[in-house]
């Protein structure tokens, strides 16, 4: 589980390459944390996990314009693949995109 949260917390640190790549990358991320800009990634996840329910599978932070986004990207217990963009200072969800199953997009082609 800890190491589970540690590859998370990795993925949530990356940003845009437009800014570098590396450790000016995690260090900017990081400073944007302890400003206060973001919040940590487990809170955003308790509270996402309360509103869009699923397994994550990816995590990014970025910084779109002169707000901060945490995109994630989940399994929810449908099955269904899962985008979700939040405010990363607040946790806002800002936008949920699902996409459907292969199988369930097959299943609705044999059905027409």
């Amino acid at each position: 589980m800890c190491l589970a949260a540690c590859v998370l917390w990795a993925a949530a640190l990356a940003v845009p390459s437009a800014w570098g790549s590396g450790k000016e990358d995690h260090d900017r991320a990081r400073q944007a944390v302890q400003a206060g800009q973001v919040l940590p990634l487990p809170v955003v996840l308790d509270r996402l996990q309360r509103e869009v329910p699923g397994q994550v599978l990816e995590v990014e932070l970025e910084q779109e314009r002169e707000r901060w986004i945490y995109e994630i990207k989940l399994l929810t217990p449908a099955g269904q693949l899962t985008k979700v963009k939040l405010d990363a200072r607040t946790a806002e969800v800002l936008r949920v995109r699902s996409r459907e199953s292969r199988e369930d997009q097959q299943r609705s082609r044999d059905n027409r």
